[in-house]
């Protein structure tokens, strides 16, 4: 899928002196979206000649090819198109593109990259004992199921990284991703989002985690877009504790979706097929999509994907 000029939308957030600071091979789309794109040339190029795939783009082909991918979804196997349907974004007979959707922490991966960056700054000095305590206070509050202020405690996080260079901490982010991060990306999920991709659909991956730790994983996994929490950038490019808008989380994963969907492919142009959570706070983003998936769910959301019928996946 070869990246055109106007594919995408290039708007730095406010403040940013230089779109560059973002990591190589991403840039943002619209700050309502709180997207961050995959730029194809040269960020795995044979899978994303394979993500182009030939062949018709809807009817009977793409029905064959959403087997497929179910298939491909419960056996945690690559499901191929055979020339059933056309590239990822391909819109079907009813003239709507198909989203296939995934959760990141404890998704796509084992464990959560929120949790593991805290341990890894804390182990380096670089966050405050007292910060940390707030930090694993609120942790607890948000197990018991408390309401809890979302984007204060991601202030916190960042905390370690205020007044610095967004290119500095991006950079930090890209190797704290590949070291504590990378290795925790389930086979299954990576195999889920290609078989979604030679179907001829869009993968998108949505996230409360920071932006440039999911922009790093989009360099080498087949996620064509991510929507994941922005930290604001004052005016000297240096990142700030706010965030920009609200957490990816919960509810607003779905608010967030639809704001970029409408953006990107029209209004009333797309739907949700498929949705890939792990956690009760994904019950919205399953309940907006046909087929809702259930990735070795926490009990709540085991109870509730036995409630409404979504497929309960085992991926190790």
């Amino acid at each position: 899928m070869p990246h055109m000029e106007d594919d995408y939308v290039l708007v730095p957030c406010e403040g940013a002196s230089d779109p560059k600071e973002l990591p190589e091979g991403v840039v943002r789309v619209t700050p309502g979206a709180l997207a961050a794109a995959r730029l194809l040339p040269g960020a795995g190029g044979a899978r994303a000649e394979g993500a182009a795939g030939t062949g018709a783009a809807a009817g009977e082909g793409a029905a064959g090819a959403d087997e497929d991918v179910a298939g491909a979804a419960s056996a945690g196997a690559g499901a191929g198109s055979e020339g059933t349907a056309g590239a990822p974004g391909t819109a079907g007979a009813d003239g709507k593109v198909r989203i296939a959707v995934f959760d990141f922490d404890g998704t796509t991966l084992t464990g959560n990259s929120p949790v593991l960056l805290v341990r890894h700054l804390a182990r380096e000095g670089k966050l405050a004992p007292t910060v940390i305590a707030r930090i694993i206070v609120w942790g607890g509050a948000y197990k018991a199921r408390l309401p809890q202020n979302e984007s204060w405690v991601r202030g916190l996080v960042f905390s370690a990284f205020h007044g610095k260079p967004v290119a500095q901490v991006n950079e930090y982010l890209r190797a704290f991703y590949r070291r504590a991060v990378a290795p925790r990306v389930r086979a299954e999920a990576t195999r889920a989002m290609q078989a979604h991709l030679d179907a001829g659909h869009v993968v998108v991956c949505v996230s409360a985690t920071f932006e440039p730790i999911v922009a790093a994983a989009m360099l080498e996994h087949p996620i064509q877009y991510a929507i994941a929490t922005r930290m604001k950038v004052d005016a000297y490019g240096c990142y700030t504790t706010q965030v920009e808008g609200l957490p990816v989380e919960g509810e607003e994963k779905v608010a967030a979706l639809a704001r970029f969907a409408d953006e990107r492919f029209g209004a009333g142009k797309w739907e949700v097929g498929w949705a890939y959570g792990d956690h009760h706070s994904d019950r919205a983003l399953l309940a907006s999509a046909r087929e809702g998936h259930a990735v070795t769910p926490d009990r709540p959301l085991k109870r509730t994907a036995q409630e409404r019928g979504y497929e309960i996946l085992d991926w190790e």
